[in-house]
């Protein structure tokens, strides 16, 4: 199918061929009949990826402050590489469309095949002819609504949530600054709401256009036009002022801000809908008091998890206005006529004139504020095949076609694989990337352009083919227990980043398939027991001994808002995800087996786990998560038979014995040990030899990962 992306790092706009998404429980697959260009949001998205590196930096302050947190732990080499393959990558566009249902997921019955439907999300409904959509994302349609209208429900969504913040009642006075695509649907609703709505816009013909849909009077907000604009209010509330404004402009200018003080009543309230600057003039807000809120996307629901992924609904009583209810609210509104979005339609376009039409808006040749997408209508109604052939230019011919390299199938190609794993088996003549698979389209095509992938595909069964000699599953930690169990039974050789299984019961489940189907070609991504420097160390260090003492301090910090970690109860404690590799390296070391383990933890979510092994050594492990960010991310100490090591972050290292001391340091950028893995496992997968870390110590390592959270919850310790 075709999809429209843009890539971040170079500006490069295009319209894409890419598989086209499988159809997932809790939603519906949804083959697009008109999707909306937001001339806001998405040309500032399309603007800001056509800046200059220094350009896109000072636009995102924020990014470059994670930056350099992470150049300080991880050097400064390492982390330009992951920034820029984290750019030159290809992401979507488009948030708004309606289409027709072409298959349902378990748990979305309420959709039925054939239907139209109005979707919303910028990961969903996306400018391709097919999307995958969340029930919750998704509204049917009533009959009688152009589909080209029912396209605007997104748009019309954000400027609905914006007046409900505003708590706007019949016959209150409201001021829209700023007559784009937003703001017109906000004047458009407004009037619906029987408000008497003024606006300001800085060109004329976008004023015109808010008084067609029944405003009583828009300016340009020079000194004239707000004069006058401010004479209108004075006739309108008998001296008072707006009710209400809402800033829907954006930009860098603060002339929206102003206006807004001068134009409001004493106590208004004003209402952030737009992205623009917020220097507030003090007097201004603190003499009439001015009530200033923010109006955050389409609604209640709008990056919570739970509720867009997972279809969890807020009960009406508590929270009458969601996201999803706000979009059938406003395709009510279009089934009654009461908002004229006929209006707002200045073009329709085919797909397929993407790049063209983009570049027109980008150099102000496309006058008006809503354009649309237009897709084929197919006669039949079917699902599109999951699996997908094609090329795409790389530049450079894909390795490892030779008849004796290792054929390799991925599940999951997100950040921790294009830039640990995929760069590594990019470079191996021995290794063949047979096929990739995502859940959304665009992961498959760029893991394909970069990285020479032969197919790709959204379907998993695709990779348990009889042409794949090695599964990778690199998907989120809910999934891997599933994915091994279904690998390693179809007889694949099966390489699952950490961790394992997140419970007792799919280890269990896990070690059965191995029983049952003989295939014990099982590896998880433990790569720190690779890691050159601490091999070294260990080496010079000697052989463990009885009553070794190894400390773990792991300086993890906090987690972003949107982190996916955050999901605790789907995809397990952070700990549950990340601590097998402090405890496999901390065994390794010993090369000893833990039997016991005590946990405590503080309310900040700082952990300690406490470890005794079967030679008589003890482990700690210490996960904070409130230090420094410049403080190194993982630092080991060990102890033992009159010698002391200690590694700092896989960069630097040091030896004391007696009254001599040795100091160790990485040959290179920091190296945790992913070349050394793979090359390890390819070994073994080639050969046929023994796999690069036992099946009973991969076992042993993810049962003690698992019981830290059992002795959280006793408050003791947990025997193995």
């Amino acid at each position: 199918m075709q999809q429209v992306a843009q890539n971040y790092k170079t500006g490069d706009l295009r319209v894409l061929d890419v598989p086209p998404p499988a159809c997932r429980p809790g939603g519906v697959l949804v083959r697009s009949l008109f999707s909306l260009i937001s001339t806001g949001t998405e040309m500032m998205k399309v603007t800001e990826a056509s800046m200059s590196l220094l350009g896109k930096a000072r636009s995102r302050p924020d990014q470059v402050k994670k930056l350099l947190d992470t150049a300080a732990q991880q050097g400064l080499r390492a982390t330009y590489a992951k920034a820029m393959a984290r750019l030159d990558s290809y992401t979507p566009l488009g948030y708004s469309l309606s289409g027709v249902v072409v298959e349902v997921g378990h748990g979305a019955e309420e959709f039925s095949v054939g239907q139209l439907v109005a979707c919303a999300g910028n990961e969903y409904a996306l400018h391709a002819e097919i999307n995958w959509v969340p029930r919750n994302l998704c509204v049917a349609v009533p009959d009688g609504v152009d589909a080209a209208h029912a396209a605007f429900a997104t748009v019309g969504a954000i400027a609905m949530h914006g007046i409900r913040r505003a708590e706007v009642q019949l016959g209150d006075t409201a001021c829209v600054v700023g007559l784009g695509l937003v703001g017109q649907l906000t004047v458009q609703l407004l009037v619906a709401a029987g408000a008497r709505v003024v606006g300001l816009d800085v060109l004329a013909e976008r004023c015109r256009l808010a008084e067609k849909a029944g405003a009583l009077a828009c300016c340009v907000p020079d000194d004239d036009g707000i004069d006058r604009l401010e004479r209108k209010l004075a006739e309108l509330t008998a001296g008072l002022g707006a009710d209400h404004v809402f800033l829907v402009a954006g930009g860098a200018s603060n002339g929206p801000v102003e206006a807004a003080a001068r134009l409001a009543r004493d106590r208004a309230r004003v209402v952030d809908i737009g992205k623009l600057k917020l220097d507030l003039p003090w007097n201004a807000y603190y003499e009439k008091e001015l009530d200033v809120r923010f109006s955050r996307s389409y609604g209640p629901g709008r990056y919570d998890e739970s509720y867009e992924l997972g279809g969890a609904d807020y009960p009406a009583g508590y929270v009458r206005w969601t996201e999803r209810r706000n979009l059938a609210c406003f395709v009510d509104l279009l089934a009654h006529d009461a908002v004229p979005v006929d209006l707002l339609v200045s073009g329709t376009f085919p797909l397929a004139d993407a790049e063209r039409v983009y570049a027109k808006l980008r150099a102000g040749d496309l006058p008006g504020v809503g354009f649309l997408f237009e897709y084929p209508r197919p006669a039949v109604l079917s699902p599109p095949p999951a699996s997908w052939s094609f090329s795409v230019a790389t530049g450079k011919a894909p390795v490892g076609r030779e008849r004796d390299a290792v054929r390799v199938g991925f599940l999951g190609a997100g950040n921790y694989a294009t830039a640990m794993l995929l760069p590594h088996l990019a470079r191996r003549g021995d290794v063949c990337l047979r096929r990739v698979v995502t859940n959304t389209s665009l992961s498959a095509a760029n893991a394909q352009r970069r990285f020479g992938f032969q197919t790709v595909s959204t379907d998993p069964e695709s990779v348990l083919d009889d042409d794949v000699d090695a599964v990778f599953v690199v998907t989120r930690h809910q999934s891997h227990a599933e994915l091994v169990c279904r690998a390693l039974a179809a007889g694949k050789t099966t390489f699952v980043e950490k961790p394992l299984c997140l419970t007792a019961e799919e280890l269990q489940r896990i070690l059965g398939v191995v029983e049952e189907s003989g295939n014990d070609r099982l590896m998880v991504g433990f790569n720190r027991r690779f890691a050159p420097l601490l091999g070294e160390l260990r080496r010079r260090f000697g052989a463990a001994t009885d009553g070794s003492v190894v400390r773990y301090m792991v300086n993890a910090g906090p987690l972003p808002a949107d982190s996916w970690y955050r999901n605790e109860e789907l995809e397990g404690s952070r700990f549950a995800g990340e601590g097998g590799h402090f405890l496999d390296t901390i065994a390794w070391w010993l090369d000893a087996r833990p039997v016991s383990l005590g946990a405590v933890d503080t309310r900040a979510g700082d952990l300690h786990v406490a470890l005794r092994y079967d030679d008589g050594s003890l482990g700690t492990v210490d996960y904070v998560t409130n230090g420094s960010s410049r403080y190194p991310k993982e630092t080991i100490e060990i102890s033992a038979g009159g010698w002391t090591g200690r590694l700092d972050n896989f960069a630097r290292g040091a030896l004391w014995h007696g009254r001599r001391r040795r100091t160790l340091r990485a040959r290179g950028p920091v190296d945790k040990g992913q070349a050394s893995e793979l090359r390890a496992f390819f070994d073994a997968v080639r050969t046929g030899g023994p796999m690069p870390i036992p099946l009973a110590s991969l076992a042993a390592t993810t049962a003690a990962t698992i019981a830290v959270a059992r002795s959280l919850e006793s408050g003791g310790p947990v025997t193995l």
